[in-house]
Parts: structure tokens; C-alpha cells; sequence
């Protein structure tokens, strides 16, 4: 059943075609409808109704001839019989279905021709029509016209899904890369110290101990050979245009002014601290200020809030952080959703929970949980 529902998504409308099709061949064949009857005789009506709608099945290596094809094919078959294309429901049907696949084709101006393509054709038909009014030349090429602009606004659609997730997939990339840039300082300055504590002890053993020595040298060159290889490839990915950050990296004790400096900016900001702090691993505690930093940012940008509350809740297991304000939350044209992607991606690295969205009808909440167990405390 797995195995199906991939082929029917895929195959469903090409499915929908062949019965169309055939469809329309019984229809000219069978349907008795006085005064409303194709003018040729069905042995040329029903195959000629099979091929025009049959065109649609090349739709996806021709996106955009297919569809022009069919209305090419409908306008043609009107010159020989007036009544084909209005009488079959099929048809209409089908011409429903090529216009909003005109309207949806990836190129714009291809799109635009599809509807010049779509109203010319639709005209063509009214005028070899034998019963047409001339209500019929407006009604009918714009029943096509208005299916072409919901493909049109599908097509839209999804382009800006597209660019959405292109940015999030960029916004994720760009934060991974300031972590590693941040795991390097804090990774590098402990393999720094470590060696050169090695360095000091071996330089005080005595020289009976020689294989201590030159245990501890190898140690220390390892070490040496370990900076290095970090330093290049943290140089292979970090943004040449970029500014070198020389100073000291921030953690929750740095929250205090980082509240102080967004009140300045005219934003009141409550800080909450709950539970007794403890001793936090450097790159841990790096991540919960850089969540609070972007979370607060959000707010600033986004909200249009009167105040915002800070909670750092310190628990033997996990540290839960939760940055709240009363505005109206980010709007549908916001890029606030790149910042949660930042954010989300140091959650993950600890393997936290993270929640986002707005508390009761007004505001925004983000809660972060970042695991302390097997964190190196």
C-alpha cells in the first residue's frame, strides 16, 4: 500500500487523462443532444476528442507546448467542426485543466503567452460555433482566463515556499558555521591551557623520568598539531569579508547588560532568573545567550511590543530559557522565521525542545530546553 500511494500522487492525474479521454469519445458517440451535436461524423469526432485531451499527458516534459498544444488543437478542430469543443464536457473540462497549467508553467513570460494563447483559442471556438452569442466572446475566454490566474497564483505560491525554505536552508548553514567559529574560540582556548600545563609539568620532571618526558612531549605535540588543524579549517570556513570577534565570548552571567542594552533601545525587558546556577560548559552557556540575544532581536524587530520577560530556569537536568513579550507577534512577510531557525539549530545541538508561537490570541513565546546531562558539567 506504501508503494501505491507514491504512484497514484504521481500518476493520479495522467490516471485522470486516459479516463478523460475515453470519456469524451463515448460522450460524442452515445450522447444524444438535438441541435447541440458535433457537425462531423464520430468515426472522425471521437478520435479527434482522444488526441486533443491526450496532448496533456506530455505536460511534464513539455510544461508549457502540451497545454498550448491543446488549445492549438481545439481552435484547429473548431474550423472543421464548430460543435466538438463546446459540446464534449471532457473538452471543457480539459480546457480548464491546460489553462491553469499555462498559468502555472515556471517561466513568466511562456505564462503570459499561455493566456494570450488561452483567450485567441477560446475566441476561435465561439466564433465557429454555430449557436454563439456575443455574450459568448466575453464569457468563455474569461472562465479560461480567470483558471489561468489560479495557476498563476499556485505558481506564485510556490516560488515564495521555495524561496522561504532556500532562506531557512541559508539561515541554518550561516548559524551552523558561527557555531563551529564559537566552538573554535572556546575548544581552542581548553586545548591551549591544556597544553600548555603540559608543557610546564614535563619542563619540571627530572631527567630520570625520560619516558614520562616523552610521554607528556607527545601529548603536547598532539595538542600543537590539533590548534593547528582547527585554525585551518576554521580559516577554510570562515567568510574572508567577515570580521575577526576578538572579544571574550558572552554567557548568561552577560544577560544583565545585554536586557540593559535592549531597554535602551526602548524596550522594557523584565529578567527572571529561577533556581540556583550552576557551573555551565563554556559552549553551553554560550548558546543560551545567543538564544536569548536572537529571541530578544525578534521582539525588537518584529513585535511591536510595550515589554518583554526573560526566564533562565536553572534545574539539575536541563536549563529552560523562555523569552516572552505582548505584541502582535511577526507578521506573515517577517523574516523573524530565520532567526528561529539560529535558534533552533543550537537547541538541537544539546538536544533540546524548542516551542515558538503566539500565547493566547497576542504575543509571541519562545521556549528553549537545552539537556545538561552528558554535557561535559
Amino acid at each position: 500500500m506504501k508503494r501505491l500511494l507514491p504512484l497514484a500522487r504521481r500518476h493520479g492525474f495522467d490516471l485522470l487523462i486516459v479516463v478523460g479521454a475515453v470519456a469524451g469519445a463515448l460522450e460524442v458517440v452515445f450522447k444524444d443532444d438535438p441541435g447541440n451535436e458535433p457537425t462531423s461524423p464520430a468515426w472522425f469526432a471521437a478520435p479527434a476528442t482522444v488526441v486533443i485531451v491526450l496532448v496533456l499527458l506530455a505536460r511534464r516534459r513539455f510544461p508549457f507546448a502540451a497545454p498550448a498544444g491543446f488549445w492549438l488543437l481545439a481552435a484547429a478542430i473548431s474550423f472543421v467542426d464548430g460543435g466538438l469543443v463546446v459540446f464534449t464536457v471532457t473538452l471543457y473540462l480539459a480546457g480548464l485543466a491546460a489553462a491553469f497549467l499555462l498559468g502555472s508553467t515556471r517561466d513568466a513570460a511562456q505564462g503570459r503567452q499561455g493566456l494570450l494563447l488561452i483567450v485567441a483559442s477560446a475566441a476561435i471556438i465561439v466564433y465557429n460555433h454555430p449557436d454563439a452569442s456575443g455574450a459568448d466572446y466575453i464569457f468563455i475566454p474569461a472562465v479560461f482566463a480567470l483558471t489561468w490566474l489560479g495557476g498563476f497564483a499556485f505558481r506564485e505560491r510556490g516560488l515564495q515556499a521555495a524561496e522561504a525554505e532556500e532562506r531557512a536552508l541559508l539561515a541554518a548553514a550561516e548559524e551552523r558555521a558561527r557555531i563551529t567559529r564559537e566552538l573554535h574560540d572556546i575548544v581552542g582556548h581548553a586545548v591551549s591551557v591544556m597544553v600548555l600545563q603540559v608543557g610546564a609539568v614535563r619542563h619540571k620532571l627530572p631527567d630520570t623520568l625520560g619516558e614520562d618526558r616523552q610521554a607528556l612531549e607527545d601529548v603536547e605535540s598532539t595538542g600543537r598539531t590539533a590548534l593547528a588543524e582547527m585554525r585551518r579549517l576554521l580559516g577554510a570556513m570562515r567568510d574572508r569579508s567577515a570580521a575577526v570577534e576578538l572579544e571574550p565570548q558572552p554567557g548568561l552571567e552577560n544577560l544583565e547588560p545585554l536586557v540593559e542594552r535592549v531597554r535602551s533601545a526602548g524596550l522594557p525587558v523584565h529578567l527572571h532568573v529561577e533556581g540556583e546556577p550552576l557551573p555551565l560548559p563554556p559552549a553551553l552557556d554560550l548558546s543560551a545567550y545567543r538564544i536569548v540575544q536572537e529571541a530578544l532581536t525578534n521582539v525588537l524587530k518584529h513585535a511591536g511590543a510595550s515589554h518583554a520577560d526573560v526566564l533562565v530556569r536553572h534545574g539539575t537536568d536541563a536549563l529552560q530559557l523562555e523569552v516572552r513579550d505582548d505584541g502582535r507577534g511577526p507578521a506573515k512577510d517577517d523574516d523573524v522565521g530565520n532567526g528561529l531557525v539560529g535558534i533552533r539549530e543550537r537547541v538541537k545541538l544539546y538536544d533540546g525542545e524548542m516551542t515558538a508561537g503566539v500565547a493566547n490570541g497576542r504575543g509571541f513565546v519562545l521556549t528553549a530546553s537545552l539537556r545538561l546531562k552528558g554535557q561535559g558539567r
